[in-house]
């Protein structure tokens, strides 16, 4: 085992008695990880139900009762935004924290600046979402905040990035553990993204115009698009992985050579990806064809990355039987496997050609935020928790029940919406004998109903396993005193 595997496997063994696990809690700045998971529970209840309300929306359109607030174009947004930066960074910043003191063996640097980061990011994402609700737009996604939410992001995540790598900065052991490396470049990488995606010229409070226009602002808007999802979504949640699969089956990561090999070619590779977005666009065509080819180069760190994982929980597939946590994290540790062989698929052009404008873009898209994102932080929240609380977890039986809802969910949304894209596509590209287009659009949309209705269900399945999952959570920590920690 390698001094940096030590760093992650050590700091704090899963079988440590009441005594060393006091003593852990101790040691560590943790409160401002408790504060953070339990605000990326609380935005994942939320953001899930505005989703499932979106979901409804498009079964029965009269669910906005006349209100713009309420309409799909606003909600969809209010959705997009809670469950990515207020479920999904809050997960990571809580998990960065947690495992950087760890692998570094030292308390946080600057604690006071990391509550500064863990409120101040909760109330951005607040403010932002009503901001979304009441019309304030940029239009471009995953970026649709604008200006003064903007400039505050930016303040907030150069500061996380102060107390995490200022810990790094003061750790005890010289190797830098592989997650580590993926939380760095997280945050090096989004910062970059943000800042040159959201230059703007402001003409009020609410509104502004890209810096950038026309092909040049689509290039720049999909740059940060799809490395956002890149480098957050998938970069972000890989340095959970390192650390939380190791430790939940309490054995080493298979190959840290391969991790590392990984990170470089994913660093590397996933950063000229986002042109694939604009096939048969008014881009250069050179520039749709370097994203197709670095999107198939992707394949190798991506996958490598998933057989880096399964024979590191080779040995320990027994506790499958009995660890609901271990269950999640190999699951999506498999829809990561999913999600990144069919981007790639789809970024080919003679497959873009179907898959594009239609409903297949979202089912790759959910499988790879439920199946992977979510369901890996479901698994960690539930091997983090009673660690932060010093107990146990309160219903093994219930994250089991959770377990399969969230699975059931899943595949009924990927399947409903892959069955919904391909219609489209090959719907749209029907032709008659004269050579226009035989189906019109209120045609084929009136089509999707059944595909519609089977989304909405899977919607609510999932939703169903979150709220048990909060429940047993909040059951947990209230089952348990939560641990004081004095300075040492």
């Amino acid at each position: 085992m390698s001094q940096a595997q030590a760093a992650a496997e050590g700091a704090s063994p899963p079988n440590a008695g009441a005594t060393a696990t006091a003593a852990a809690l101790a040691s560590y700045s943790d409160p401002v990880v408790r504060f953070l998971t339990a605000c990326a529970v609380a935005w994942a209840l939320a953001g899930m139900a505005a989703g499932v309300w979106i979901a409804a929306e498009l079964v029965w359109p009269g669910l906005d009762f006349g209100q713009p607030w309420l309409s799909y174009g606003r909600l969809r947004n209010l959705h997009t935004n809670g469950v990515i930066f207020g479920f999904g960074v809050s997960a990571l910043m809580g998990t960065a924290l947690y495992s950087v003191q760890r692998t570094c063996h030292v308390r946080l640097f600057a604690p006071g600046l990391a509550w500064f980061c863990a409120i101040g990011w909760q109330l951005g994402v607040l403010a932002g979402g009503a901001s979304l609700l009441a019309g304030w737009n940029a239009g471009k996604e995953y970026a649709e905040l604008e200006w003064p939410f903007d400039i505050a992001i930016a303040v907030v995540w150069v500061c996380f990035g102060v107390v995490f790598f200022g810990t790094i900065g003061r750790r005890r052991i010289r190797p830098i553990y592989v997650s580590n490396w993926f939380y760095g470049g997280l945050i090096i990488v989004i910062a970059m993204l943000h800042i040159v995606n959201s230059l703007a010229l402001p003409v009020g409070w609410g509104k502004s115009y890209s810096l950038f226009a026309g092909a040049q602002d689509a290039i720049v808007q999909w740059w940060y698009g799809h490395n956002a999802v890149g480098f957050l979504l998938t970069g972000g949640f890989l340095g959970m992985l390192y650390y939380f699969l190791p430790k939940h089956a309490g054995r080493p990561i298979w190959s840290y050579r391969l991790s590392i090999v990984a990170f470089w070619a994913f660093t590397y590779s996933y950063i000229w990806a986002g042109p694939h977005h604009l096939h048969y666009n008014a881009i250069p065509a050179w520039v749709q064809s370097l994203g197709m080819v670095m999107s198939l180069v992707l394949l190798a760190p991506s996958w490598a990355t998933m057989i880096n994982g399964v024979m590191t929980v080779a040995g320990a597939w027994r506790k499958l039987r009995t660890d609901p946590a271990l269950k999640f994290i190999v699951l999506a540790l498999a829809f990561y496997g999913l999600a990144t062989f069919e981007g790639p698929m789809m970024s080919i052009k003679s497959v873009n050609v179907v898959s594009h404008f239609t409903d297949w873009t979202v089912g790759h898209v959910h499988s790879g935020a439920l199946g992977w994102n979510a369901l890996i932080t479901f698994g960690t929240f539930y091997f983090l928790v009673p660690r932060l609380v010093g107990g146990a977890l309160h219903s093994v039986r219930l994250a089991n029940v959770h377990f399969w809802l969230a699975l059931a969910g899943t595949m009924l949304y990927v399947l409903a919406m892959w069955g919904a894209g391909v219609s489209q596509g090959v719907l749209w590209l029907a032709l008659d004998h004269i050579g226009d287009v035989r189906f019109g659009f209120r045609d084929i949309m009136a089509s999707m109903a059944p595909y519609y209705a089977l989304r909405l269900l899977a919607g609510v399945v999932f939703l169903v396993g979150a709220v048990l999952m909060a429940w047993n959570l909040w059951r947990t920590v209230q089952g348990r005193p939560t641990a004081v920690v004095h300075p040492p």
